[in-house]
């Protein structure tokens, strides 16, 4: 009987770390975005957000993923909830307006980790709920990633 060890270096301990984090990159993506349509559900309630009627404006390329800037602007919203969908918890922010609000305009900076998608869900005055889209790509030290 002949028995088999390997012998384990450093080169082959790097190879198998890079593998398993190009697979968690590879298949974690999905489940996230999955959160994320999750999330949105229990925001709404099961009911559908209609894209449109709010915009969102973000970085196309964010040079640092630290702190990107986003702005929503929602005429007649009530709430707004920012979602990231790359993110492990992807609820990022929610905003509140009163009766009262002067403009239904939101702006804070988040961080991004990777390229993903922010959503913008906007509850409106009569109950209804709109969506809008951006995707944000996350460069690496500027050299694209």
């Amino acid at each position: 009987m002949t028995t088999h060890t390997r012998q384990f270096n450093r080169r082959s301990i790097l190879s198998l770390g890079g593998c398993a984090l190009a697979m968690t990159a590879v298949v974690g993506t999905p489940a996230l975005a999955s959160l994320t349509d999750d999330a949105i559900a229990a925001l709404t309630g099961g009911a559908g957000a209609v894209e449109g009627g709010i915009s969102i404006t973000a970085p196309e390329i964010a040079e640092n993923g630290n702190t990107v800037p986003v702005e929503i602007d929602a005429p007649g919203a009530v709430a707004i909830t920012l979602f990231a969908d790359g993110n492990p918890t992807p609820s990022v922010a929610t905003f509140k307006f009163g009766a009262l609000s002067a403009s239904r305009t939101a702006s804070t900076r988040i961080r991004l980790s990777t390229t993903q998608n922010v959503v913008a869900v906007a509850e409106m005055e009569d109950g209804s709920f709109q969506m809008a889209k951006a995707n944000v790509k996350v460069t690496i030290g500027g050299c694209g990633g």
